[in-house]
């Protein structure tokens, strides 16, 4: 069954739910199968290596993750309007994926939470998309044909899934975003099935 690779990185926890929801998503796609992948953090001081698996969640992600999959989607919490560093770092450290092709021809879509309404989402998911598109992804987000990205109140855009978790720092996303989180997994999936 052709996976469709989930790769997220959450600091609090709101990127790992909405990760939860984009996967339940791709479930409901017949033939296609969520793989929750995280990557580890990083830090300004070097300190001892991270252990090969998290301690909770799901396990830090692997080339063979990247070359298995049909389909990406990418989550990030948002920094000052741009995907937080440990994504960047990874992606920033996929050079040999990029000489060999890996994602070309491969749907992809992304996803963010931020604190505040207009904490940066759609500056954030637009940023997670550039590195997609320098190695050949067929990029989607979530059309307006799916009738509550109109009505939200909460989070949700055309670039794709999003969470605000507010000064609370609320990680469950509200009923409205995980629905739309569930259209972009199904979204992706879809797409990759056409394209298989």
């Amino acid at each position: 069954m052709p996976d469709i690779l989930v790769l997220y990185y959450s600091r609090n926890g709101s990127v790992a739910q909405l990760a939860r929801q984009v996967a339940r998503g791709i479930g409901e796609v017949p033939g296609m199968q969520a793989r929750l992948r995280t990557v580890p953090p990083v830090a300004v001081v070097t300190r001892t290596a991270e252990p090969p698996v998290p301690d909770s969640g799901a396990p830090y992600v692997e080339a063979a993750d990247l070359d298995e999959c049909a389909g990406l989607l990418l989550g990030s919490p948002t920094r000052f309007g741009n995907m937080a560093a440990p994504l960047k770092h990874f992606l920033d450290g996929l050079g040999a994926q990029w000489a060999s092709g890996t994602l070309v021809g491969k749907p992809a879509g992304v996803f963010t939470s931020t604190a505040s309404m207009h904490g940066g989402q759609e500056s954030t998911l637009l940023s997670m998309m550039l590195p997609l598109l320098h190695h050949g992804c067929v990029i989607a987000g979530i059309p307006f044909t799916e009738p509550l990205l109109s009505t939200t109140r909460g989070g949700g855009t055309p670039y794709g899934a999003s969470h605000v978790a507010g000064q609370a720092d609320e990680p469950t996303p509200t009923d409205e975003e995980a629905t739309l989180a569930r259209a972009l997994g199904r979204r992706i999936a879809t797409l990759a099935g056409k394209l298989a």
